[in-house]
């Protein structure tokens, strides 16, 4: 059939109607790591270093530092990856 219609995707008519950019730009995976990998580290840190108040008489509670040294270190190297990705492009 030589008389078939064919419709616009109806994507590329809506961002061609208006000069659309990409939701917080084109580095959005990059700021999402930085933001999950700088708070990892810095969530860690502040567990080791201050150990919160726990029970009726007051005595510290430290997290174990088996569980917070390595992710720690998985949210520093979340965030210089995010920053190098950034920095390069």
């Amino acid at each position: 059939m030589s008389g078939v219609l064919t419709w616009p995707n109806p994507a590329e008519a809506v961002l061609s109607a208006v000069d659309a950019t990409p939701f917080l730009g084109e580095d959005l995976i990059p700021y999402l790591v930085l933001a999950l990998g700088a708070a990892l580290l810095v969530g860690n840190v502040a567990a080791l270093a201050r150990p919160r108040r726990a029970g009726p008489d007051g005595e510290m509670v430290r997290a174990p530092a088996w569980r917070a040294v390595p992710l720690a270190l998985v949210g520093l190297v979340a965030s210089i990856w995010a920053l190098a990705t950034l920095v390069a492009g």
